[in-house]
């Protein structure tokens, strides 16, 4: 099993480029079920999880051509309407595909989804918003079995939190539909005002993108498009606690700093120094942070993918700080790790509470998800001696080239 071994203590410098958004581009890569014929979608990242979301879609026939940064997928008139257990247990935004293939074959057959274990993410809300538009499911060996009769119906369904699948699921079932469908409390992530922007472009009439009131109105058919993904907030936001973790000064460019208004702000609470541009952002680091309190909420709020970074940031800070995760009840399994390396962290219920140190010792620790892993490297970096992370297959699934790019700002590290 490969590691990454982290040598800590110089403060990064430099400039990286953001790539293509994981969470915009797994699910813009499903969209092309909609629509049968050869689509191209760039600024797509070379990372594990677009790996796995493409042999998804070659399973249901698809022909998957990879080009540099950018995929080419052939979609056939009869999609086969099945996602398999062996692929779809690795990734949990594999259950996306199920609106999908319900529009496009009138069944669907998905597995259970995995990926990263963060505690409970039923997907009840994905299937009840489905039934609502006449779909009915049941439970076959562990298999999720939908099926419709004709066309599914719009209507208007009411989402009791704006969760981000189910809103995309129940989009990609309103724009074959027959008549208009009406998401309230939908999720606002900018990841699905761009596939909104790509499914409007195949001839999809979708309206409300980035609000809470999303409008479906269905089509007969939809067409292959050329998309560009937008760029990824989360490898913007990673990069930018890297420099200020080790008290250095990186420069993002290629990305939207406005999609990362939250985090950018609690980054300038926290004592770093924050530029924002059209396009680019720079983040100065401090000698030592300042303890700030925050909460992870839905768009526009903090993002849950960005807490364990910013708790390994807070865990150097001058004082105590208080972080409330309301999104994934198992966002924490990581703490145990950091603990290891000397920070001073208690969880009660959905709090944790960080007691800042002085310093951080470089050990063995265990990557448990994607963003918990990058939190791990960057902790890596301003620790004293080695740090050797495990499981880094994780990070690759989120980040293309973690490693060789934060060598670029001057990092001791390597893979092994």
């Amino acid at each position: 099993m490969s590691k990454i071994l982290v040598e800590g203590g110089p403060r990064l410098t430099g400039t990286l480029r953001t790539l293509g958004a994981k969470n915009a581009v797994l699910k813009e890569i499903v969209s092309t079920l909609l629509a049968p014929g050869r689509h191209h979608l760039t600024n797509v990242p070379s990372i594990l999880d677009v790996e796995l979301m493409a042999r998804v879609l070659e399973h249901t026939g698809c022909r998957i051509e990879h080009g540099d940064h950018e995929l080419w997928i052939v979609v056939p008139d009869e999609p086969r309407p099945e996602a398999p257990i062996e692929l779809v247990r690795q990734m949990r935004a594999s259950i996306v595909v199920l609106g999908p293939l319900l529009a496009r074959c009138g069944e669907a057959r998905v597995a259970l989804p995995g990926g990263d274990d963060l505690g409970a993410r039923p997907i009840e809300m994905h299937m009840q918003g489905l039934e609502q538009m006449g779909a009915s499911f049941e439970l076959i060996h562990g298999e999720l079995v939908g099926r419709i009769d004709g066309r599914l119906k719009g209507t208007e369904i009411e989402l009791p939190f704006p969760s981000v699948g189910a809103t995309e699921n129940l989009i990609f079932g309103g724009v074959l539909a027959e008549g208009e469908t009406v998401i309230v409390n939908a999720a606002r992530e900018p990841e699905i005002q761009d596939l909104i922007a790509q499914l409007n472009s195949m001839g999809a009439d979708i309206r409300g993108s980035g609000t809470s009131l999303v409008t479906i109105t269905g089509v007969e058919g939809l067409v292959p498009v050329e998309h560009k993904v937008l760029p990824d907030r989360l490898e913007a936001g990673t990069y930018a606690v890297a420099g200020a973790i080790t008290r250095g000064d990186v420069t993002v460019t290629g990305c939207h700093p406005d999609h990362l208004r939250m985090e950018l702000t609690k980054l300038e609470a926290a004592g770093c120094e924050v530029e924002r541009g059209n396009g680019w952002l720079r983040v100065i680091g401090p000698e030592r942070p300042e303890p700030i309190d925050f909460a992870t909420l839905p768009y526009p709020g903090f993002h849950t993918d960005m807490q364990p970074q910013m708790v390994a940031l807070l865990s150097l800070s001058t004082g105590t700080s208080v972080i409330t995760e309301n999104i994934y009840d198992a966002r924490y399994r990581y703490v145990g790790e950091l603990a290891r390396m000397g920070a001073d962290i208690s969880i009660e219920a959905q709090h944790a509470i960080i007691r800042g140190v002085h310093g951080l010792s470089g050990c063995p620790v265990l990557a448990p998800d994607i963003r918990a892993g990058a939190a791990l490297v960057l902790a890596g970096l301003a620790a004293e001696g080695v740090t050797e992370v495990s499981n880094p297959s994780h990070i690759d699934r989120g980040y293309e080239d973690f490693v060789g790019r934060l060598s670029s700002l001057g990092a001791r590290i390597e893979r092994s």
